[in-house]
């Protein structure tokens, strides 16, 4: 008899391990999501409208400052941080998290004779520049080859560095200096000097790359330092479509820069916006209700071709515009989780899960992606980091993730517990961007499995 109990005993203790070790490689918790067709906006991507703004709507994530040598330094090395922080409130925008598109401007053709360059400079320059009055306006060009001129833009970049570098609050970096509107090239027609050669136009880079190592830097043209140092592109004509075509074939073949004559100028950077933004701003040239009424299409498809990340400070009005969301569902990322699953393993967890892009860029930075795991009163027993490069998802892919959590998951779903995910903004150290998924309404964190 005390044998048959003995192997009884046996056998309900290998019943029991046996199930223990069902579920602990047979049972899991698994879920397949859904994506909303809500059109939103998220950081570092979507309209950048001007910083002044007052009221924003909640999917403008970027705003696009522009900067006059004139109104940084007005004395020679003093610099006036004050009004323009205030002015394009940089307080405020560090604060709720928010980002900014800087372009330095040193000649903006106006409807009166100005100059865009600080007096004291145009004193040390010899007043070398020209004044013109032309189609595009007034105002006063300088000449950009002068020793003093460039000596002094690299001490004045080299400070806005130090202001305005350290913190990513400055995201992209639209390079300007040079030309009209800082866009690179200047009205020969009406005898204005052309943009500098090479070797110094490169010394109107390199300082830029030395005070932003943390930004993304973008040209106008694909000049071949854009290739060399990995930059990306913007386009002020976004929406006019023979000018967009044109830039877009720079961008295909390269070939000679017309301003200075030099026929390797321009580089092929055809798969430039894998690793680089495309932005720019919608043109001037057509009417905005033409580009978002009847060209909307145009507009649209040119806008894909480009794999435009955002667009500013000219953009459409939300509230009575029909084609605002249409646009802006057609710019950047568009990040969702397709699938999740949990499965038990010794020691805790294994979360696995499936990200998707449906947008028309990568996210270009390598933002911390984070899983948390919350108790019933919504306190965080474990985060984890996973070890993976946002960067490298690409539009119309995948990527199949795994985390090990130290946490018995399954076994306390049923007592509130939840597993969510999020993407944490450096700037703020808050989860920030929100998943293209159902559900995910005024949320920057994206719950996979909840036991509520």
């Amino acid at each position: 008899m005390a044998k048959k109990w003995v192997a009884a005993g046996i056998l309900a203790a290998a019943a029991v391990i046996g199930v223990y070790f069902w579920n602990m490689f047979f049972y899991s918790e698994k879920k397949v999501f859904t994506q909303s067709g809500e059109v939103f906006g998220n950081p570092l991507m979507g309209y950048a409208p001007s910083a002044w703004h007052e009221e924003l709507s909640q999917d403008i994530q970027l705003l696009y400052v522009d900067v006059t040598w004139r109104e940084l330094e007005p004395e020679k090395g003093g610099y006036d941080w004050e009004s323009i922080e205030e002015e394009n409130q940089f307080l405020r925008w560090r604060e709720e998290g928010r980002h900014i598109v800087l372009r330095f401007v040193c000649d903006i053709p106006g409807d009166e004779p100005h100059m865009d360059i600080p007096d004291w400079l145009y004193e040390e320059t010899g007043k070398d520049g020209q004044w013109y009055d032309m189609e595009y306006g007034l105002g006063y060009c300088p000449d950009y080859n002068n020793e003093i001129f460039i000596e002094g833009h690299r001490r004045a970049v080299e400070a806005m560095g130090q202001r305005w570098g350290g913190d990513g609050l400055v995201s992209f970096i639209e390079l300007g200096s040079l030309g009209h509107w800082g866009e690179w090239h200047v009205n020969t027609s009406v005898g204005l000097p052309s943009i500098p050669d090479s070797d110094v136009r490169l010394e109107y880079i390199l300082p830029w790359r030395e005070a932003f190592p943390n930004a993304m830097i973008l040209m106008r043209r694909p000049f071949k330092e854009a290739a060399e140092y990995g930059f990306g592109l913007y386009n002020d004509m976004a929406g006019e479509a023979d000018s967009t075509r044109t830039w877009l074939s720079w961008i295909d073949s390269g070939g000679v820069y017309t301003q200075t004559g030099e026929e390797d100028a321009l580089a092929a950077m055809e798969d430039f916006w894998m690793t680089a933004p495309s932005g720019g701003e919608l043109t001037s040239s057509v009417p905005m209700e033409t580009l978002m009424g009847e060209a909307l299409d145009q507009t649209v498809a040119l806008t894909r071709a480009s794999h435009t990340t955002f667009l500013g400070p000219k953009i459409p009005d939300r509230e009575n515009v029909p084609g605002y969301e249409t646009l802006l569902e057609n710019m950047g990322y568009r990040l969702w989780i397709s699938s999740a699953s949990l499965k038990p393993r010794f020691g805790g967890s294994r979360l696995s899960f499936t990200l998707e892009n449906d947008g028309v860029a990568p996210f270009y930075k390598d933002w911390p992606v984070c899983v948390y795991i919350q108790d019933g009163r919504g306190q965080i027993v474990e985060k984890k980091k996973l070890d993976f490069r946002l960067s490298q998802l690409l539009p119309g892919e995948k990527i199949n993730l795994s985390v090990k959590l130290e946490t018995h998951v399954l076994k306390s779903l049923d007592s509130g517990m939840t597993v969510s995910l999020g993407i944490v903004d450096p700037m703020t150290g808050k989860d920030a961007v929100r998943l293209a998924n159902e559900g995910t309404q005024n949320s920057e964190r994206f719950v996979l499995f909840s036991g509520q």
